[in-house]
């Protein structure tokens, strides 16, 4: 009853580097790519502000790590 290894229930550790993390990596590539492309301009303007919040993300949810699994 007690099982959670159907990988439906998850902690915010597991959340964090499981989702979280690699989507701030994502999020600062896209900046990226923000800032070099040349065609859309609201993209160009705010490419900064995309790599900084991927920046500050993978800050924050990199030091958070999932707790050892605990053997039964």
């Amino acid at each position: 009853m007690g099982d959670d290894s159907d990988g439906i229930h998850m902690t915010f550790r597991e959340l964090s580097a499981r989702i979280l993390e690699p989507a701030s990596m994502l999020l600062m590539i896209l900046g990226i790519v923000a800032l070099c492309q040349p065609w859309i301009e609201i993209l160009h303007r705010y490419g900064v502000t995309i790599t900084l919040v991927g920046l500050v993300g993978f800050s924050v949810f990199s030091k958070i790590k999932p707790l050892p699994r605990e053997e039964a």
